[in-house]
């Protein structure tokens, strides 16, 4: 009786202490994710796929608030229809994350930005803050892209963290007239626990598992200065009425759906949600390039009415 009571023990305060220390770990480099080089190959890339559609990019380079350079390009549509999307790539990724889907919206006529976001491809900074700082960068790139281009209007597209930062920085930023965002995480915290779940067991995440999520954002706020509780799509959705068109992918084990979901619900203005059928984590476009087109050039266009 007494083993069977010594082995109940340790199953249940193994996992978790095991969990606390990765998460202990794991924070530094939670906030410093890798970086993905924008390479001369990436570069090539980039200008045949515009010049294939009849346009190039422009270097476009801003400071952020806090003295950081944020680099990037300025893609004109080659039929413009006088109206902007700021694009927002993925954690340990650079703009190259978002080249299809700039594709998609400069032959709608829709110009675009592409930055890197702050400790991501060639942009400065070595911290990454999930939105926290992001947010003040988007408004610094809208200042730029205002005082150079008057556009007629503008409108967000981000992918994962990207789409959390896009939902945060219109939170903040009014300029930003409407927002799709695919496979955005809700807050950190949750967040934390599918990670903390191995990206497959978000209930484990949330109770065995759970030490290693709060420990996880404890020493994140720590060691950056990060309010983790309010990095928060959900939050600034229910803070100002911005119209989203929220997508999420079926099969995601990254980010699950329960995410939109949430953000989804706390939403305030106009929404949409649209679950992609058997798609992995930012896959809608790749999974339903039809469909996708669609359903986000309709939803700009609804707000892409004449000034």
């Amino acid at each position: 009786m007494r083993r069977l009571l010594r082995i109940l023990i340790i199953l249940l305060v193994f996992p978790p202490l095991i969990a606390a220390v990765m998460g202990w770990l794991v924070a530094p480099s939670f906030l410093h994710p890798i970086r993905r080089p924008l390479t001369p190959d990436l570069i090539q890339q980039a200008d045949v796929s515009f010049a294939h559609y009849g346009t190039h990019s422009e270097a476009f380079d801003v400071r952020a608030p806090d003295g950081v350079v944020l680099r990037g390009w300025k893609v004109r549509a080659p039929l413009p229809n006088g109206s902007w999307v700021l694009l927002f790539h993925g954690v340990a990724d650079n703009r190259m994350g978002v080249i299809e889907h700039a594709l998609v919206l400069l032959q709608a006529g829709y110009s675009v930005t592409m930055m890197d976001a702050r400790a991501h491809g060639e942009s400065g900074g070595d911290t990454g803050t999930y939105g926290w700082l992001e947010r003040r960068d988007t408004s610094a790139i809208l200042d730029t892209l205002i005082a150079t281009e008057h556009p007629t209007h503008i409108f967000a597209l981000g992918e994962s963290m990207g789409a959390g930062i896009a939902l945060q920085s219109a939170g903040t930023d009014p300029r930003i007239e409407a927002v799709v965002a695919e496979s955005s995480f809700a807050d950190l915290r949750e967040a934390s626990y599918d990670y903390a779940g191995l990206q497959k067991y978000p209930l484990l995440g949330k109770t065995l598992f759970a030490p290693g999520a709060w420990i996880m954002l404890a020493r994140g706020q720590s060691l950056a200065g990060l309010p983790a509780a309010e990095v928060s799509p959900e939050r600034s959705v229910a803070r100002r009425p911005f119209p989203v068109l929220l997508i999420c992918d079926e099969a995601d084990t990254t980010l699950p759906c329960r995410h939109a979901e949430r953000i989804y619900r706390a939403a305030s203005g106009p929404k949409s949600l649209w679950v992609v059928p058997k798609a992995f984590h930012t896959a809608a476009l790749g999974y339903q390039p039809v469909e996708f087109r669609k359903r986000v050039l309709d939803f700009f266009s609804t707000y892409n009415t004449p000034r």
